[in-house]
């Protein structure tokens, strides 16, 4: 192996990283990753820490899990690839499409179209939203709804309905007749509400008002996540996505899960829907349902939805949409051994311990340091802190300070992960008490450092 600083070197000048600057690389080196076992991460000058960050929201059963490659290894051997394009299909995906089907019954979705990651499943769904109504003969229904900081991955659909301009403002313009309402965030809102309840009716009065306005004819779906993640771990009241899917249902409004990361167990349930008691049209799901070992994703169909689809005489519902990658039999094998070892472990019952521990002790750190503004989560294993210049005030920490906490609680034993002010942990769904305790005490050390 190359040693550390060559490796560094060839980064910066040959790597661009997704969602930083091309040149940062080369000012900030970034955290080379050689290897990998159970929770722990490697770096490469032989550093180990509890991964706090599960990959990237992802790696559910840590980085062990031999079943999965084993079944990879077995389908390289068998059929590595093979198009599910019309006309022709594989075994694999077949097998894994009845599997998920059984898999998300509760949730009332019986149908699966393949992608080739989250925000291929975002992509797709927008469009099969766009097609359903042109089907039924409502070619005026074009519109999308989000939320303000919701996220939704990076194609010019998933960007267009994300709720951050972080990820939007560089490819304006984006796809037009998307209309973003507030997020149920107590910390941060326009009605300076710090009830969850009340906070939750107020979203969705502004949900009732901009569909007035807009003309609920115009509107093909609201999209959301259960769990707003990347924006800040954002868990809304348990009355609001409730009262998302009766306003869509009332409006003719498809109701879109983005559960890109919340499905297979992270917030303590089997979806995040479920967890909220509540059924979507159309569910997104990529990242946990390989366990990060292959690119690969799914959206789930409600019935309603595909009987449309699969009972149409116009010769509308023929999909003029795919992945080269779709329904991969790597990737469906992989999936089919993560599935059945998810519900062996049974991820979600240990998720809702972890998670809570976590959160308690963000709250004891909330108590020790008049940095952290905010604690959110609690909802299974996602876990935010906010952190502040001034509590009083609620400004955000710089980005040198939060930096600075980081890099000392990584060289603490913990890998942990900063977008904009937050801290947010996702620590693969197997986390033990123990290894929990490690990210806690490596964030303690973090903060002392500064």
């Amino acid at each position: 192996m190359k040693d550390s600083n060559f490796l560094k070197e060839m980064n910066a000048r040959s790597v661009w990283h997704p969602m930083a600057h091309p040149a940062d690389s080369q000012a900030n080196p970034p955290t080379i990753v050689t290897g990998a076992q159970g929770v722990r991460i490697t770096d490469v000058d032989g550093h180990e820490v509890v991964d706090g960050v599960g990959g990237l929201w992802n790696v559910n059963l840590g980085f062990s899990c031999q079943p999965i490659k084993d079944a990879i290894a077995a389908q390289l051997d068998r059929l590595p690839y093979y198009s599910i394009f019309r006309g022709t299909t594989n075994d694999a995906v077949i097998q894994l499409a009845e599997e998920l089907r059984d898999f998300f019954e509760p949730d009332g979705l019986s149908r699966a179209f393949f992608t080739s990651g989250g925000s291929d499943s975002v992509e797709t769904s927008l469009r099969l939203a766009r097609q359903y109504h042109k089907i039924r003969g409502e070619a005026g229904r074009v519109k999308f709804m989000s939320l303000k900081k919701g996220y939704h991955g990076t194609h010019f659909g998933g960007a267009s309905v994300n709720g951050n301009a972080n990820f939007r403002t560089a490819y304006e313009p984006l796809l037009a007749g998307c209309h973003h309402i507030p997020a149920p965030y107590t910390y941060r809102n326009p009605f300076n509400e710090t009830d969850p309840e009340r906070l939750a009716q107020l979203c969705l009065s502004a949900l009732e008002d901009e569909i007035a306005f807009q003309g609920a004819n115009t509107i093909a779906a609201m999209i959301m996540e259960p769990v707003l993640g990347a924006g800040g771990v954002i868990p809304p009241h348990e009355s609001f996505m409730p009262g998302v899917r009766e306003i869509c249902s009332q409006h003719g409004i498809l109701l879109i899960a983005d559960e890109v990361i919340t499905a297979f167990g992270r917030t303590g349930s089997w979806s995040g829907s479920r967890h909220w008691g509540v059924q979507p049209d159309m569910m997104c799901t990529a990242k946990a349902i390989t366990n990060g070992y292959f690119p690969f994703g799914a959206v789930m169909i409600a019935d309603q939805v595909a009987e449309v689809f699969e009972g149409d005489e116009t010769g509308r519902a023929a999909i003029g949409h795919g992945y080269t990658y779709s329904g991969h039999p790597v990737g469906a094998a992989a999936a089919i051994a993560c599935l059945a070892e998810t519900i062996r472990l049974d991820v979600p019952t240990n998720a809702a311990a972890r998670g809570a521990q976590l959160h308690k002790g963000f709250k004891a750190l909330m108590d020790k340091y008049d940095l952290i503004g905010d604690v959110r989560g609690g909802e299974g294993m996602m876990t935010a802190m906010e952190l502040v210049s001034d509590r009083a005030t609620k400004a955000p920490i710089d980005k040198g300070t939060i930096g600075a906490i980081q890099e000392a609680t990584y060289r603490a034993g913990a890998m942990v992960r900063v977008s904009g002010p937050n801290i947010i942990l996702s620590p693969p769904l197997i986390l033990s008490e123990d290894e929990a305790d490690t990210i806690l005490t490596a964030l303690d050390a973090g903060f002392a450092s500064v």
